[in-house]
């Protein structure tokens, strides 16, 4: 009798074993879990250690809807005391397109807010089952949105600038060609939401911008692999047209708008955002980029630019403001601080 019943369990176990072996071959989802708890941590570390250098006279409104959708939503921070429009900063959080949140950038972006500018965590769908190229449509409905309720929000919606972190910057970034190459929008079929003049700098940190030059089979080819697949939809994404479209570098123009660019020297991803940077620059876009050399040390790893707390996440803050000055307006730079 007990022979029978250890019999009957250690079957049990291997047909759970065998199930599980299946769902993580059939689907990249099971994987997908494991990746956004990863996410969900450091997210959570990043916000903690930021919450110190958050200026006390942010105003903040939080999970506002620009769609119907339960992840159609976004965090609005300005000055207090604001009474007016202020150049924009909209920014897309990272997560590998899987997984993040807006509440991931909350402090880094009230720290931006305190400079005199209106900023804005976008929230988009990641969850079982979304797949490209729905971010990118729910940040272009929400950047209409923004647009269109401006007066409310103050927002100035000629002075926008898109930025993001890590696949939000690859979203982003595939935003920008979209509003300023209208054959690149009528290909991947998504009608901008702004006009090239309202869009008047990038900013793009820790970003990948070249799904043909990804590494899928070194230390990370796991991850990517399972990445793509569940953000494409398609295990065989490679040779899927419409989502090749999602390699920036390829696609950008000389109407592209001015971009501060930057990677850590110890993040995978650095090679990739060095040559968005020089293809721009090759184009005649201007464009601060803040790279470190290869044996700076400690090695800055991917989002070294949330830490605060060391001499180059400071570098790369004062960097991205010097850079945001030259984008706005003068007008908007005479009521900034230090103007």
């Amino acid at each position: 009798m007990v022979k029978r019943i250890l019999l009957w369990l250690v079957s049990i176990v291997i047909v759970l074993a065998v199930a599980v072996l299946l769902a993580f071959r059939l689907s990249p989802w099971p994987s997908v879990a494991l990746i956004q708890e990863a996410f969900s941590h450091g997210d959570r570390a990043s916000e903690a250690a930021l919450e110190k250098h958050v200026p006390p006279n942010i105003v903040t409104r939080r999970d506002l809807a620009y769609g119907e959708g339960p992840d159609e939503k976004f965090d609005l921070n300005y000055p207090e005391g604001t009474d007016g429009p202020l150049p924009t900063i909209v920014w897309v959080h990272g997560g590998g397109w899987i997984a993040g949140s807006k509440d991931g950038i909350a402090n880094y972006i009230k720290v931006l807010a305190g400079q005199g500018y209106t900023t804005v965590g976008v929230e988009y769908s990641h969850g079982f089952g979304t797949t490209y190229p729905k971010p990118v449509e729910q940040v272009n409905a929400a950047l209409g949105y923004l647009v269109s309720h401006a007066a409310e929000l103050n927002i100035d919606p000629d002075t926008i600038m898109l930025a993001g972190d890590s696949a939000g910057a690859q979203i982003a970034s595939q935003l920008a060609v979209i509003v300023t190459d209208p054959s690149y929008a009528t290909r991947i079929g998504i009608a901008p939401t702004l006009s090239p003049q309202q869009l008047v700098a990038t900013l793009l940190v820790s970003g990948a911008y070249d799904i043909a030059d990804v590494d899928l089979d070194g230390e990370y080819g796991w991850l990517v692999r399972t990445v793509l697949w569940a953000y494409s939809g398609t295990k065989d994404f490679m040779a899927d047209e419409r989502f090749r479209l999602a390699s920036v570098t390829e696609h950008v123009t000389a109407a592209f708008p001015p971009a501060f660019i930057s990677s850590g020297n110890g993040d995978p991803l650095a090679p990739q955002a060095v040559a968005l940077a020089r293809k721009l620059e090759g184009l005649g876009v201007r464009v601060d980029g803040l790279f470190f050399p290869a044996d700076y040390s400690p090695p800055l790893p991917h989002e070294y630019q949330f830490n605060l707390d060391i001499p180059a996440g400071q570098e790369a803050l004062e960097r991205m403001l010097a850079f945001i000055a030259t984008a706005v307006p003068q007008q908007h730079n005479a009521r900034l601080p230090g103007g």
